[in-house]
């Protein structure tokens, strides 16, 4: 069996290297080779990796992505069905569920948030309804998690945007604004988020031990006869 993560993409090299760190630890993990790829701005695509593994061996994908928008939907199943692989089985994404919730939380504390500080949600961005029901879901979520309502912004596609969801917290009252990045890898969008006015901004999930084991376990419950069980 194949193992392939498929992340997004960034110009940034030290996002593309952390995707690369992020496969190594699930790679440890399981005890077999993770392949990664990429569907936007740098290579390889998920197509070509697909299509350089063995054909006599089933293939799991997982999307490393934290909704099921447009590259989960669409890109994802356009590059296995190019790849020409017979037996490739695509996994649920990243999000929304408790795992990278807990992560979210986790980077939120490192950052220095207390509770009683306003925090808002940061994604990339869509116009994918059912992602954007998603990203609902993991602000309520997260809303639990802090015991105060989280607030959703966006760093590209949609609105508010995290600058405008910053200055209007602001404008509200005097508490501290934190915004918690539902980012995979660091890159362009995790830059504006530092760039929003707020007091904190939390690290990409990237390399987490939680996304790791998440990730694992898409892996593993995929094929489950195949792979040893995640810590």
């Amino acid at each position: 069996m194949s193992l392939v993560l498929v992340a997004h993409g960034t110009r940034k090299p030290g996002g593309v290297a952390m995707i690369g760190d992020l496969a190594d630890r699930v790679s440890h993990l399981l005890g077999r080779t993770v392949h990664v790829s990429f569907v936007d701005v740098v290579g390889p695509t998920p197509s070509e990796v697909i299509a350089g593994l063995p054909t006599d061996a089933p293939v799991v994908v997982v999307p490393a992505f934290l909704a099921s928008g447009y590259h989960v939907r669409a890109d994802v199943p356009a590059h296995v069905a190019a790849s020409g692989h017979p037996a490739v089985t695509v996994t649920a994404p990243l999000g929304p569920c408790h795992g990278t919730v807990r992560v979210l939380a986790d980077r939120l504390r490192e950052s220095g948030w207390r509770p009683g500080d306003s925090v808002i949600l940061a994604a990339a961005g869509t116009s994918d309804p059912g992602a954007q029901s998603d990203l609902r879901r993991t602000a309520a979520l997260l809303s639990a998690v802090t015991g105060d309502r989280v607030e959703l912004a966006y760093a590209a596609t949609g609105s508010p945007g995290v600058a405008d969801a910053v200055a209007t917290q602001r404008r509200r009252g005097n508490r501290r604004i934190a915004v918690a990045s539902y980012l995979l890898a660091d890159g362009l969008f995790q830059d504006r988020l530092r760039d929003s006015g707020a007091d904190l901004v939390s690290a990409p999930l990237g390399t987490h031990s939680g996304m790791v084991r998440l990730i694992a376990n898409r892996f593993r419950r995929a094929g489950v006869l195949s792979l040893p069980a995640a810590a």
